[in-house]
């Protein structure tokens, strides 16, 4: 006897070839009916016999495709379909859950296709099928089908069509589908003028052999591309862009990546992930590329071509290229034509470009192998909008908009369980950054059709994101719930770990730059017990005055001379052989009078700066840094390779500003150990190793020490410091040997790019708890 049901599928089942995948599945179970999107949604209307049902939905899960991710599957009973067969029928219109694919890397399919001169598509820079290429990058609004995609001006030929319309086809339903009869094209442009040649690739790996430098249009924005090896072209590259020592990335395929870097199993899974990140690996000694790409470090960002343009110009190329992201040192990447030609002048020589439009910018994303796997630092093409899914008691919890920080911003939307972290956008400082902010949240209210029941901000109220947040609430009339910048970091990795609210409560430690607490100081290295709702600080590093405010995150000197005259004295340093040189021509005076007065000159406990400072100490920092982490990642490449005992910390208690008892950290012994080892004529890079060893045991003492006391089983590391793999993984060993559970982040970075998710964590619980 015939039963029919409709079967609905929630999740990441719009472009990765669902919906081929189950007219595939019902024909082999001898089913009839239809399968359609629903906005975000598959539904699916069958009908046969019970025991081909049953298999049926439960095969569904069983084979999904490798890019789906089934969220939720439910099942209920239906009138009989209509008709004998079964059919991929229209999409139709309903609420849209956040559930869209990434764009993702050529599959190998694609790949040899590419590579035989046999193949209708041989040589073609846009092929693709329903298991890679391009989708979040080109899909204009839901449900994910051409005619919403920058595709829609390119009309299928007989060819494609034939493709597209047969489910025995991998491109069957596949919506970017082209050739190059019918496709999107390439061509070479100096100057606004296209350059006549044969093969736009061809000429284009030419110049670049020849020491040019190009802008390269790709999936999610504009590269700015140049031959790697040659030191020549990438000191021009850095002049023209005014980038000077942050590390540049590079794109090579697999073999030429085991010659740059050495690669375990974990990066090299990391690199081959369909979504391509740029990921963090350890330089070979002697590798064959420019000094000029990664000056001062032992990492190299490393990226394998994503794109089959990718693919055909590094193979042209024979060698490894800069690929930096197409944009004038601090703005947007650029990603539309006429935006590029005006904002790349002057540095590119030439422009690779096509005439398929990108709907929205997106920065390739960036990741580390650390403890044992990848860990995202920056999310963007590839990993946006990936949704993530909250614990299971958030169900039911009301929808969210957080707004993030106002450094590496990004915006979160939750409704229920699901969590959607947007892409990376960037510092809010600058205008432009702060433009394409508002429109992205725009983009992503209107794809995914949320509608914020709350908004969350930074408890700062002067930021950026914050100022903009409640003023929409104001707007809207919706609560505004403000939570502290490093109780948002710890939630962000609970909400990643899956840990309930009704787990209670963990210690958290959060190391970063710097954060506004509630009691009205700066913060940037704290221990806290913590739930989502709430948070109490515990522990913290002890504070020492920023001199100039902002200005001391970008001078290290200036944090130096007020830890080292907090450890020894001004008598001491002013005496000290060792710190005549280092000092020589700063503004002492007039630094320690601002720090005496308390003019603009701010106590802060910073973990950020503490590390700038030991970078500063051991000349692991210029006098001025070029860019956020410059000093922390010198003084992480000096401590590479080395070992070293941990240099001490004073722990005493004390009072913080709002009356409340505090263990202090304090790092008077750590300089006096490190200036008589600089005396004693040890080596930089031990002095380095030992500060980071010193640093993990005295925060993971102190946080095993407050879980014991306190009954509680599990720490959560966050911060951006915690990006650096020495300190995250010794830290790590010593917390899991006293019996610690350790969170850490992985999907959301560690740094103020993943503050959203727990910001909207925490306003979240605290809505459910009805003390927003």
């Amino acid at each position: 006897m015939e039963r029919a049901e409709e079967i609905v599928v929630r999740g990441i089942v719009q472009g990765v070839g669902f919906r081929p995948f189950v007219h595939r599945l019902a024909l082999r179970h001898g089913l009839r009916g239809s399968v359609r999107n629903e906005g975000g949604l598959v539904a699916i209307h069958v009908g046969g016999s019970a025991d081909a049902l049953d298999a049926f939905a439960r095969v569904l899960v069983a084979e999904a495709p490798p890019l789906a991710r089934i969220a939720e599957l439910k099942r209920r009973e239906a009138p009989p379909p209509e008709g004998a067969g079964f059919a991929i029928a229209e999409s139709g219109e309903g609420e849209v859950s956040v559930g869209i694919v990434p764009d993702v890397a050529t599959c190998p399919a694609c790949l040899a296709e590419i590579a035989d001169p046999a193949a209708r598509r041989y040589r073609y820079a846009f092929t693709n099928c329903t298991d890679c290429g391009p989708r979040f990058s080109i899909v204009a609004c839901l449900p994910y089908d051409r005619p919403s995609t920058t595709m829609a001006g390119f009309s299928m030929c007989p060819a494609c069509r034939a493709e597209y319309d047969d489910p025995a086809d991998r491109r069957f339903h596949a919506q970017p589908i082209a050739c190059p009869a019918c496709g999107p094209r390439l061509w070479l442009e100096r100057e606004g003028t296209v350059l006549p040649c044969a093969d736009p690739v061809t000429e284009a790996a030419r110049l670049l052999g020849e020491g040019a430098i190009l802008a390269v249009k790709g999936i999610g924005g504009f590269h700015l591309a140049c031959d790697a090896t040659n030191a020549a072209a990438v000191a021009r590259l850095r002049a023209r862009k005014h980038r000077p020592a942050k590390p540049l990335a590079v794109m090579a395929d697999l073999a030429t990546a085991e010659t740059l870097c050495g690669l375990d199993d974990a990066a090299r899974a990391a690199l081959v992930h369909p979504s391509a990140p740029i990921v963090l690996l350890p330089l070979r000694p002697g590798a064959r590329l420019a000094a000029g790409v990664a000056p001062g470090q032992r990492h190299l960002g490393l990226m394998l071509p994503y794109a089959p343009l990718h693919h055909l110009l590094l193979a042209e190329a024979g060698r490894p290229l800069v690929m930096t992201s197409g944009n004038r040192s601090s703005e947007p990447q650029a990603f539309r034509d006429d935006e590029a030609r005006a904002g790349l002048a002057g540095i590119a020589d030439a422009f690779l470009m096509h005439d398929r439009p990108i709907v929205r910018r997106l920065d390739d994303s960036v990741a580390r192998i650390a403890a044992g796997r990848a860990r995202v630092m920056r999310r963007g093409r590839g990993r946006a909008p990936l949704p993530m899914t909250l614990p299971e008691d958030f169900e039911g919890a009301p929808a969210v908009l957080a707004m993030g920080a106002e450094v590496k911003s990004a915006f979160c939307l939750t409704r229920g369980r699901n969590a959607l972290l947007s892409h990376h956008l960037g510092d809010l400082d600058e205008p432009a950054t702060a433009d394409a902010f508002a429109k992205a949240h725009a983009d992503y209210a209107a794809i995914f059709r949320h509608t914020p029941e709350a908004v969350a901000v930074d408890l700062h109220p002067g930021s950026r994101a914050s100022r903009d947040g409640a003023a929409l609430a104001r707007e809207k009339g919706l609560p505004l719930v403000a939570v502290q910048h490093h109780h948002a970091h710890i939630a962000a990795v609970l909400a990643e770990a899956g840990w309930r609210r009704d787990q209670g409560a963990v210690i958290g430690v959060a190391l970063d730059g710097l954060g506004l607490g509630t009691d009205g100081t700066i913060w940037g290295a704290e221990i806290l017990a913590c739930d989502y709702r709430a948070m109490t600080r515990l522990a913290r590093l002890a504070p020492i005055p920023l001199a100039g405010g902002d200005a001391a995150a970008r001078e290290p000197f200036r944090v130096l001379l007020a830890h080292l005259d907090a450890a020894l004295g001004r008598a001491a340093v002013d005496a000290h052989p060792g710190l005549a040189a280092l000092f020589s021509g700063k503004p002492v005076a007039t630094l320690r009078a601002m720090m005496d007065k308390g003019l603009n000159a701010p106590p802060a406990s910073s973990a950020g700066r503490l590390f700038d400072a030991m970078a500063c100490l051991v000349g692991r920092a210029p006098d001025r840094l070029s860019h956020e982490g410059e000093a922390a990642m010198g003084l992480e490449a000096a401590a590479f390779g080395h070992r070293a005992a941990p240099y001490p910390f004073e722990i005493r208690t004390t009072e913080g500003p709002d009356g409340a008892a505090l263990q202090e950290l304090n790092p008077g012994p750590l300089w006096r150990a490190a200036l008589a080892d600089l005396a004693a004529g040890r080596a930089s890079g031990e002095i380095a190793a030992a500060f980071h060893e010193g640093v993990a045991t005295a925060f993971a003492d102190a946080a095993a020490d407050l879980a014991q006391a306190r009954g509680l089983p599990a720490v959560a590391l966050s911060g951006g410091v915690m990006q650096n793999a020495i300190l995250l993984e010794a830290m790590q060993r010593r917390l899991a040997a006293r019996g610690l559970a350790v969170l850490l982040s992985a999907e959301a970075p560690a740094n103020d790019g993943g503050l959203a998710l727990g910001q909207a964590a925490v306003a979240a619980a605290r809505l459910m708890a009805g003390d927003g």
